[in-house]
């Protein structure tokens, strides 16, 4: 059994890697963290876990790295999409995902750190899917201005109600909007929807430039 604790400031991503995760009999999530504050007494308590850990949090992986070894433990990072792992490898880390990596190759990734296995590239890291970034422009092709700058407020980890107060409208209205936007990108539900537009970069991207324009306009 692999013990996985996950610490990641992004909830939509975290819960999101949860759910990929904790489908594997083989695996088990025993803490999630949202900040560092959290992350070094889970390790300690939960000794010969798998960390798996955003870039993100900026931890210092001086003293990060040897709290993960000295708890028998191993370190997966997930770093943001196109950011260099080789540093990450050199401090000591066993293994490394970019952001839009999918479930498969998350999994494969996790199974292999939690065999033994060193500097472990999750499939696909080295050469982007076409495919991916194809789907990711027809999407926001196909998304109204609206549309979008709702994807890029839920990837924020926003509620209904809080996109309606930033948009200047409805709960009900941005239901409606969200039925549209499942059906034009196939998802089922909010969680999907973050983790379909974290998945393809060119989605990605334009949902975060729409969301910093929403910021700024604050």
């Amino acid at each position: 059994m692999n013990k996985l604790i996950l610490a990641d400031n992004q909830a939509i991503y975290r819960a999101g890697t949860a759910k990929i995760l904790a489908m594997e009999d083989d695996f088990r999530i025993i803490a999630q963290c949202a900040e560092a504050d959290r992350l070094y007494p889970a390790l300690d308590t939960f000794r010969g876990a798998i960390l798996v850990f955003a870039s993100a949090l900026k931890l210092d992986p001086q003293a990060l790295i040897p709290r993960v070894l000295a708890a028998g433990s191993r370190s997966i990072v997930i770093a943001e999409n196109g950011e260099p792992v080789q540093p990450w490898f050199n401090t000591g880390v066993h293994g490394a995902a970019h952001r839009n990596v999918t479930g498969p190759a998350l999994i494969e990734c996790v199974r292999h750190v939690g065999q033994g296995d060193r500097s472990v590239r999750a499939a696909g890291m080295e050469a982007p899917g076409v495919d991916d970034d194809s789907v990711g422009s027809r999407v926001r092709d196909r998304l109204t201005p609206k549309e979008l700058k709702i994807v890029a407020l839920i990837v924020q980890g926003c509620k209904n109600k809080e996109i309606a107060i930033r948009l200047n409208t409805t709960e009900q209205v941005i239901k409606n909007y969200l039925r549209s936007i499942y059906d034009k990108t196939g998802v089922s539900d909010r969680l999907e929807l973050a983790l379909f537009t974290i998945h393809h970069r060119i989605l990605a991207e334009a949902a975060q430039a729409v969301g910093d324009q929403i910021m700024q306009g604050m």
